[in-house]
């Protein structure tokens, strides 16, 4: 029991951050993930919350994560999704309310944040291995299905959500690239630490 709250506490945890580490790149407006850049098109030309189109893009993954891999569908990732979601709308909507950005480098600043953190969150949510975020679990699904590489499946992923993106009018910027050449190293550079982390309070 108490191996399973340590790690569910880093899922939590890792969630949380990375709905944090999300939130302040989309607040830099210089450009956002693919994926939360359809969020914030959506947002514009629907309207709801980034948050809730989170929520309704993610069920929607879920089942589709399903068909690719003739899989039933994950329904624990549900949880990842609710988390994501309102914790974005929380970052969004209330404690970045009245953030001061005025000058560029305020906004580089916060984009660059923004990814750091976005590492620190996806290495933390990853170590218990529950359920995947459905996008991250869409790269898993491609593979199971027909093979691909991760990196070849992790393009194709990426590069789908990037024109939806384009085509409802999200933003796509600068942002976006630092996110594409940065966030990799990122979870790279902290996944060790946190496994180390995780281990060692699972062994005490």
């Amino acid at each position: 029991m108490r191996n399973f709250v340590i790690k569910a506490f880093f899922y939590l945890l890792g969630l949380t951050i990375m709905s944090l580490g999300i939130a302040m790149t989309i607040e830099a407006d210089l450009g956002a993930g693919a994926w939360d850049a359809i969020n914030v098109g959506l947002v514009e030309i629907i309207g709801l919350t980034v948050g809730t189109w989170v929520i309704i893009i993610g069920a929607i993954l879920i089942v589709v994560n399903a068909l690719i891999a003739k899989e039933k569908p994950d329904i624990l990732a549900v949880i990842t999704i609710l988390v994501l979601g309102r914790f974005i709308d929380f970052w969004l909507l209330h404690a970045f309310e009245g953030l001061d950005l005025t000058t560029l480098w305020s906004r580089i600043g916060l984009s660059l944040g923004g990814i750091v953190i976005l590492g620190i969150g996806v290495s933390l949510y990853l170590q218990p291995q529950f359920s995947l975020n459905p996008i991250d679990n869409l790269m898993i699904s491609l593979r199971k299905r027909f093979g691909f590489s991760i990196t070849i499946s992790k393009t194709m992923t990426e590069g789908f959500a990037l024109v939806v993106a384009l085509l409802v009018g999200g933003p796509v910027g600068i942002g976006t690239i630092l996110i594409l050449v940065f966030i990799g190293p990122m979870i790279q550079f902290f996944e060790g630490k946190a496994n180390q982390l995780m281990n060692k309070l699972l062994s005490e």
